[in-house]
């Protein structure tokens, strides 16, 4: 068998290896990335060009896009038609496009909806004005041609643009293994800092700053960066940063005005509508999208009072919405050397500047090289001009007037030309004047173009002129402001619910609920079976209810989502994970600062922050340690005014003493509040029973049976001592204490 020994053969893996390689190459230089040079992907390149040579110049009259399209995707771009037409609209939209470079007539999408356009057959397009920055000297000599995908045309390499069109549009794009993402900026500000690079080539970011303050868009919408982030984003070509919807307030309405760069304003409005059926934005009754031609963004959110916070209600949604947006910036593009990279500002600037003085000098080259060639025809017309007879003579008589030509007046090829394709009356009219003035015209022009290219100065000197000008045509004033404003922070649950007084109730069998307000006396509530009322605590529901069990944990809860008291509640342990055989003691509300009095039947207590209670964890925290067979007691809410503890034994002893004695502490044993002897405890024989605040003008109300007796402080001298003292004994007939109640003026002053 023969074997062709034309054919050469490689592992699988080094022509995959190989393939995809040329494919990852072909993405990034052909598609994905744009060039520092035009700032333009091939596709948006090929579209101005095609449009171009249609004569869709700004001055021309609008064409159909399909034409368009047709001859991009049929002379330069083999690709389907939609993603040439579709790379042609965003360069129409005016969204999307800091300064757009089609001007496009008819549906070209809307920002809340950018691929709402209408098809190619639809639209009508031309080119903008600004677009003849990046095309107006592409027949000048200033850039490389190759050939078309089927070799039939030729088409630019790249663009001759005098703007670094880059920074003023900015870019997207994926790449094999890399991306772009290049925020727009003012043709004003990235103008200005060309001009002081010309003058200061070393000049750094930070100086370049000075001018270019950040990203710019199409519309107001604030940009959110400090200038250390935006400094640090130009500096490493790398960072991020965040735009939020401008509003304002008109009577209970936000005015939204502005949206961030490419949100959409009816998808922004679902996310609200969606909270408002979740009820997580209680506050705000109503949205309405009055947006129009002349205000297309107009989006109104109407609150429930004028008492609502506008400002905190944005926060909210600049959080949980697209009303405030984050963008990354990765300056990656094709460098002049034809390989990617990513750019710091001063470094892409530098870049922009050497390609813009590289097409200058060959324009200046093209246009001398013209200017010289004119000076020597006009130098052959001077000298047949001394004797045109002669020249008519030979024209008409000889069989080879070329040569004669060239041989009676010493002239060249080129000037015998010129001559030979003039008619005859032509040449007999030559005024020598003429010829002499535009020959001097050209002399001067071709000594300036000579100083100008030999002379870096003066190059820099013209290209900054050209600049200014641009400035003075195109320059426009900055959309976006920069703004360094905190983060934006969603409410929380609590945030989200008034604050209504309410009572929380505990019974013995541990089921829990909320009643509304303080009025309420908890034991004439229906309980479960022969469940009763075990402790209940009053405050606000928006905060958060404690509950503590005869462990010595401490469980949170929010007090808004407990059930209501119209109903028997639910069991407590159907929220929490306690562990098997303890029972709930007490429960507390208020705010985290408020104080606690905490105690054991062992007879050792602390006072502490309700904060230092709190505890996320469904199986709670540890926070009192107890000691052996001893259980915790109801907690006590300890207020300003509180200044002796009361503690009674449950053999009907009872000790006062000044509540400074007992220390302040975030969890723990505690000190001894009275003396109990441990083997009475462990016995079962004595432990302490209750506890209690008074202040200077409170009553002791000590119950015992259906028998209570009322106590002044003034009545309970015999009893006020020490901490851990074993306290006096109470009188006959109230050693066997059933509640100890503070009575305060107020309390004696309600009905009954």
């Amino acid at each position: 068998m023969e074997t062709n020994k034309n054919i050469t053969s490689i592992s699988l893996k080094e022509y995959a290896e190989e393939s995809y390689l040329n494919y990852a190459m072909y993405v990034i230089l052909d598609r994905a990335l744009p060039h520092v040079g035009d700032g333009m992907k091939p596709v948006q390149r090929r579209i101005l060009y095609a449009m171009s040579e249609l004569g869709l110049n700004a001055g021309s009259k609008y064409k159909k896009s399909a034409r368009t399209v047709g001859d991009v995707i049929g002379k330069f771009h083999p690709h389907g038609d939609s993603a040439a037409y579709e790379a042609m609209v965003l360069m129409a939209q005016n969204f999307s496009f800091r300064y757009p470079l089609v001007d496009g007539q008819g549906n070209w999408g809307t920002q809340d909806d950018p691929k709402s356009f209408a098809a190619m057959r639809y639209t009508e397009s031309k080119l903008t004005g600004f677009a003849d920055l990046l095309l107006s000297e592409l027949k000048l000599g200033t850039v490389d041609w190759q050939p078309n995908f089927d070799g039939s045309l030729l088409e630019p390499i790249i663009l001759p643009a005098k703007i670094p069109s880059i920074l003023l549009n900015g870019t997207t794009g994926i790449a094999v293994g890399m991306a772009t993402d290049i925020p727009s900026h003012n043709i004003q500000e990235v103008l200005d800092a060309c001009i002081y690079m010309l003058d200061n080539p070393k000049a750094s970011t930070k100086d370049l700053m000075k001018f270019i303050k950040g990203p710019d868009f199409s519309n107001n919408a604030p940009l959110i960066a400090s200038q250390e982030e935006l400094l640090e984003m130009y500096e490493t070509g790398k960072g991020g940063f965040k735009i939020r919807a401008q509003w304002l307030t008109e009577g209970n309405d936000i005015i939204i005005n502005a949206l961030p760069h490419q949100a959409s304003g009816s998808k922004i409005l679902e996310q609200i509508a969606d909270q408002m059926q979740k009820k997580k934005i209680p506050m705000v009754v109503d949205l309405r999208d009055e947006g129009d031609h002349k205000e297309p963004v107009r989006l109104v959110i109407t609150l429930k009072s004028n008492r609502v916070d506008a400002g905190e209600v944005m926060n909210h949604l600049y959080a949980t919405t697209d009303l405030q947006k984050n963008y990354r910036a990765n300056i990656n593009l094709i460098s002049l050397k034809g390989s990617p990279r990513v750019f710091a500002l001063n470094d892409l600037i530098y870049e922009w500047l050497t390609f813009r003085q590289q097409t200058v000098l060959r324009k200046l080259e093209h246009r001398l090289d013209q200017v010289d060639d004119r000076i020597h025809i006009l130098e052959g017309l001077l000298i047949v001009y001394l004797d045109l007879d002669k020249v008519i003579h030979i024209i008409r008589n000889s069989d080879e007037p070329k040569k004669e030509l060239m041989k009676a007046f010493k002239i060249s090829e080129i000037q015998t030309n010129a001559i030979l394709e003039i008619r005859l009356r032509q040449l007999a009219k030559l005024e020598q004047i003429k010829l002499e003035e535009e020959k001097g015209h050209l002399e001067l022009e071709r000594a300036e173009l000579e100083k100008i290219i030999k002379s870096k100065a003066r190059l820099k000197t013209y290209i900054k002129t050209e600049l200014k000008e641009i400035k003075d045509n195109f320059g426009d004033n900055r959309n976006s402001p920069i703004e360094s404003l905190s983060e934006a922070k969603a409410f929380s649950e609590e945030e989200m619910v008034t604050s209504e007084a309410v009572t929380i109730v505990l019974s013995k069998g541990g089921w829990i609920r909320s009643a509304k307000g303080h009025d309420l006396d908890p034991s004439t509530l229906t309980f479960r079976g022969d469940d009763s009322l075990q402790h209940f605590a009053k405050g606000r529901n928006n905060q958060s209810a404690i509950f503590f069990d005869s462990g010595g944990k401490s469980f949170s809860l929010a007090a808004h989502s407990l059930p209501s008291a119209r109903g028997m509640g639910e069991p407590l342990t159907g929220r929490v994970s306690s562990e098997s055989g303890v029972t709930f003691m007490g429960t507390a509300i208020g705010t985290e600062s408020s104080k606690l009095l905490i105690a054991n039947s062992a007879g050792y207590g602390f006072v502490s922050e309700l904060s230092n209670a709190l505890s996320n964890q469904k199986k709670g925290k540890a926070f009192m340690k107890l000691p052996e067979k001893a259980e915790l007691l109801p907690p006590l809410p300890l207020e300003d005014s509180h200044c002796y503890v009361v503690a009674i034994s449950s053999i009907g002893r009872m000790l006062i003493f000044d509540i400074a004695e007992l220390p302040v502490l975030p969890k723990g044993k505690g000190n001894k509040i009275i003396n109990i002897p441990k083997p009475k405890l462990l016995a079962g024989e004595e432990s302490m029973n209750f506890i209690c605040l008074l202040s200077d003008s409170s009553t002791l109300q000590i119950h015992s049976g259906k028998r209570f007796m009322s106590l002044k402080l003034k009545d309970l001298e015999n009893y006020i001592s020490t901490r851990a003292k074993r306290g006096m004994m109470l009188p006959q007939g109230y050693r066997k204490v059933d509640q100890v109640l503070e009575i305060t003026t107020e309390d004696e002053a309600a009905p009954e």
